[in-house]
């Protein structure tokens, strides 16, 4: 490589992201789990000196949106600078006025994500010339075949499981060179030639990744074993299938992600009072009536709210019971106190104020938009997080609602779950309530669990929120993560690349 291999350059392609050290740019846009594992990352590999750079698409009007008095002088210089910049935006007009990061529709995602690997393959990846590249989720799944064909070393890092199809004669017409690397691709049945296959065998995006990637990662082993047991429930057997293949070689992984450690409640300038494991009951107390009043919930520091954090639309999932669980647990007698409490930007939006109208529980039910800077204190507020979702390993809800001393509900398959274990008060240990059937009843008992911890004498429940906040702390340490992903580096940087899949060998200590 032409780059000092002690500082190799790498290209970390994502759709989206929640900040960036200021040193490198004031741009952000969030949307999911995602965004903060991404920003993490990269902020540790920047801070410890690493020749990192971003590529991302030019959302100009979510860009816009921050309030940030340095944006358009940063966002300028980052345009007109590409070759000295960390920071490389692909520019299309599909991305210019994107109100969200993905749409409520698979074929304007479908289109979102070929411009965007148009332009990190046809730009970004010849003018920067990374020594590795690490792609993220199946809106960059053809960037690693096109890596494979340069010789670069890829990693590839499956957040969850959301995926899309596309025939290369569509890839093609977008300005992407597919017959240049289509042997890389994954097909949804064996291809035979490549025009007999162009217009009739679409591409599978999230099992190409899989496939040409030099190496995979999951959040967690727990996810990893049960995709390629096949004891997931929206895992396609392709997928499952690719993901054997890569442990079999050695060639998968699973690395935790943690959040950024400022986002605890004791240093946490976003909320309304900071607090820790032995003040988190006034603390606690404070944010719930800050936030009543500012979502327009009566102000009673005594009600439990439940806060369900969800991008709630097709795109994410679960979301679908939404309206059936809302009314089930509103209706219950014992469940009069209980206050929610939705981040909604999709599709669900809707639907979610048409039940809180129709059902009049504008004292119950509030709503927030998922980009609202209130969101870090309903976290504060809240006794109880909802992470409904089956298509992550772990949602980042769910651990900074452990550090905040708001208790997990979550769903884990057949009761396993790295980050969340059910509570246990009778030998003080476990510190959340799972469910292991992604249905509406078996949800409901998960919560009715929590109401019923929630009843407790105050000094039994206040000293599990305080354990559970304490052991939080010291677990989820970020530093580990990056020292992971720095190690997976620099052992994919010095094997051997081969040239084709069938000859990949690698090392079994990655």
């Amino acid at each position: 490589m032409s780059h000092d291999f002690q500082k190799p350059r790498i290209l970390f392609v994502t759709p989206e992201l929640s900040y960036l050290p200021e040193e490198m740019s004031a741009l952000k846009a969030s949307y999911g789990g995602m965004a903060d594992v991404s920003a993490l990352l990269i902020s540790e590999l920047y801070e410890k000196g690493a020749d990192v750079h971003v590529a991302l698409p030019d959302y100009r009007t979510l860009f816009n949106h921050h309030d940030n008095p340095l944006f358009q002088n940063q966002l300028n210089w980052i345009r007109t600078r590409h070759n000295e910049a960390r920071v490389h935006l692909a520019e299309d007009r599909i991305f210019f006025y994107k109100k969200k990061v993905y749409s409520d529709f698979d074929q304007e995602n479908i289109s979102s994500s070929l411009s965007f690997q148009r332009e990190v393959i046809n730009s970004i990846i010849p003018r920067l010339q990374p020594d590795l590249i690490h792609c993220n989720d199946w809106m960059t799944g053809l960037i690693p075949a096109v890596a494979r064909k340069l010789g670069i070393p890829c990693l590839f890092t499956i957040h969850n499981i959301y995926n899309n199809k596309a025939l290369l004669s569509y890839i093609e017409d977008t300005g992407i060179d597919a017959a240049n690397f289509w042997q890389n691709l994954f097909f949804e049945r064996q291809p035979f030639n490549y025009e007999e296959t162009r217009s009739s065998n679409p591409v599978d995006f999230l099992a190409s990744g899989i496939f040409a990637a030099h190496f995979v990662n999951t959040a967690r082993p727990e996810f990893l074993r049960e995709m390629i047991q096949g004891r997931h429930p929206l895992v396609d057997p392709s997928i499952k299938q690719e993901l054997s293949n890569k442990v079999a070689q050695g060639c998968a992984s699973a690395i935790p992600d943690y959040p950024d450690g400022s986002r605890l409640p004791k240093n946490d300038t976003a909320i309304f009072k900071k607090y820790d494991e032995k003040t988190h009951i006034n603390g606690k107390k404070a944010n719930k009536i800050f936030i009543q009043n500012r979502l327009g919930l009566p102000k009673d520091p005594l009600k439990p709210i439940l806060f369900w954090p969800s991008c709630a639309d097709n795109v994410h999932g679960s979301s679908y019971f939404i309206s059936t669980i809302l009314y089930a647990l509103l209706s219950r007698d014992w469940h009069q106190n209980l206050e929610i409490i939705f981040t909604a930007g999709g599709t669900m939006e809707g639907l979610i104020k048409d039940t809180i109208r129709d059902f009049d529980l504008t004292n119950r039910v509030a709503v927030c938009n998922p980009k609202d800077s209130l969101l870090r204190s309903v976290y504060a507020a809240s006794d109880f997080v909802l992470v409904p979702f089956a298509v992550e390993p772990v949602n980042s809800g769910e651990i900074t609602g452990l550090l905040y001393g708001s208790l997990p509900i979550v769903y884990g398959n057949n009761g396993n779950h790295q980050t969340v274990t059910p509570l246990d008060i009778e030998n003080n240990c476990g510190n959340g309530f799972l469910f292991d059937q992604t249905d509406a009843d078996s949800l409901m008992r998960a919560i009715d669990r929590a109401m019923m911890f929630c009843n407790l004498p105050g000094d039994v429940k206040n000293h599990q929120v305080s354990r559970i906040m304490k052991q939080s702390h010291e677990r989820f340490d970020r530093t580990a993560t990056v020292e992971c992903y720095l190690s997976l580096y620099e052992k994919m940087l010095k094997r051997q690349v081969c040239e084709s899949i069938t000859e990949m060998r690698c090392d079994k200590t990655a």
